[in-house]
């Protein structure tokens, strides 16, 4: 089992940033995928931005250019920095690892985007 801890989230002004962060309780694999997903009230949940073992990123069309996947596989940490944040990306968002025992959800942590 792994367990997935995020932190970072706040309340934020439009165009400003946050940094999320999200802390494995084991080491994950450098070939398993990590990464963030989110869900606004009354919209599905969506993928933000993944990186594989390779460094190799995939975004939402919707945050290119404005966010940034990470992470240190010597921490078990994956961040997502977030730039000129917007009132849609406010949601819930959940960190995810993908390993050899499946996938693993975090608890979520809260963006909110006042504009």
């Amino acid at each position: 089992q792994v367990q997935l801890v995020e932190s970072g989230g706040g309340l934020v002004r439009a165009g400003g940033s946050l940094r999320l962060s999200c802390a494995a309780s084991r080491s994950i694999p450098s070939r398993n995928a990590m990464g963030w997903y989110r869900q606004a009230p009354g919209k599905q949940r969506e993928m933000v931005a993944t990186i594989d073992s390779g460094g190799n990123t995939n975004y939402a069309d919707s945050v290119k250019g404005r966010f940034t996947v990470s992470r240190d596989n010597a921490k078990n940490t994956a961040y997502l920095e977030m730039n000129s944040l917007n009132a849609e990306d406010t949601a819930a968002y959940y960190c995810i690892a993908d390993t050899i025992w499946g996938r693993f959800w975090g608890q979520g942590t809260q963006v909110t985007v006042s504009s």
